[in-house]
């Protein structure tokens, strides 16, 4: 009886093990599967993306990126697995860090498909359709180009309210706002975003003021109407300007001769060459 009684036990023991081990194995199954959605993006980012012109834009290493495309592939698969209904649920800050990751991380493999022979991305155009217009990109079970992500689903309706997204998009040129050397995460969109807009006002190549007259990239043209829509307060490209006057280094004279529309605006042309490496 003794020994049937311990062997019972034992069975009782080995059978509370096996549970615990299944237990583990599902916990740890768990927290595999529980990585952050971007941390492969923002690991690619990190080793193929630097700072250069005092930190004002970057440079990206195609080559690294190319020698890495299968890592980027998978990336954007996990991208495609989300779904509309998942999507619908997330916080306006998750989901625009998500279409902000997908934009640039797209834009990246768009180049990845003829690099190294181009020199710019509109090389990936044709006469009838830009680059922007390639229906590719499947996202949210549906296929949509790089413009579709940008002006429907980011800008779209004014949904996010959003003007910085200018400064956070990526064209894969060096007129571009630097792409950012991380990826976008919802817990800390609004301090990337500000400084990604101190880092591209900030830069004298791109934007600079002369006596009376501001000089400011073609962006503040093309999406002129994104700066007028109550940002702060801001309903102006001017008062947009005015809520960074540190970063375009403005006397107190120069930002009363801004707020009073007394100053003239010029765009300057923008470059489309590739924001590749320098060899």
């Amino acid at each position: 009886m003794q020994k049937l009684t311990s062997s019972l036990a034992n069975t009782s023991v080995m059978k509370g093990y096996a549970i615990a081990s299944i237990i583990l194995l599902a916990m740890f199954t768990s927290i595999l599967q529980a990585k952050p959605l971007h941390e492969s993006w923002n690991t690619l980012l990190a080793q193929h993306v630097s700072p250069i012109n005092e930190g004002h834009s970057t440079s990206v290493d195609y080559t690294g990126f190319l020698a890495q495309r299968s890592e980027l592939k998978d990336y954007l698969k996990e991208l495609e697995k989300i779904s509309q209904s998942d999507f619908d649920q997330w916080t306006d800050n998750k989901k625009l860090a998500f279409l902000i990751n997908a934009y640039n991380a797209w834009t990246v493999e768009l180049i990845l498909t003829e690099y190294p022979d181009l020199e710019s991305i509109r090389d990936l155009g044709s006469f009838f359709r830009s680059p922007w217009e390639k229906s590719f990109i499947p996202l949210l079970g549906n296929t949509y180009s790089l413009d579709d992500i940008e002006h429907e689903l980011i800008r779209g309706d004014n949904k996010y309210q959003e003007p910085r997204i200018h400064f956070a998009v990526n064209c894969a040129s060096i007129g571009c706002p630097a792409l950012r050397e991380e990826a976008y995460e919802e817990s800390k969109l609004d301090n990337q975003l500000e400084e990604q807009t101190q880092r591209f006002l900030s830069d004298k190549s791109r934007n600079y003021i002369q006596g009376k007259q501001l000089y400011l990239s073609s962006i503040f043209k093309w999406y002129k109407g994104d700066f007028e829509k109550d940002f702060r307060d801001a309903n102006s490209l001017e008062s947009f300007l005015l809520l960074y006057p540190e970063s375009l280094k403005l006397s107190e004279n120069e930002r009363t001769t801004l707020k009073n529309n007394d100053i003239e605006i010029n765009f300057l042309d923008y470059d489309w060459q590739l924001n590749d490496v320098k060899k």
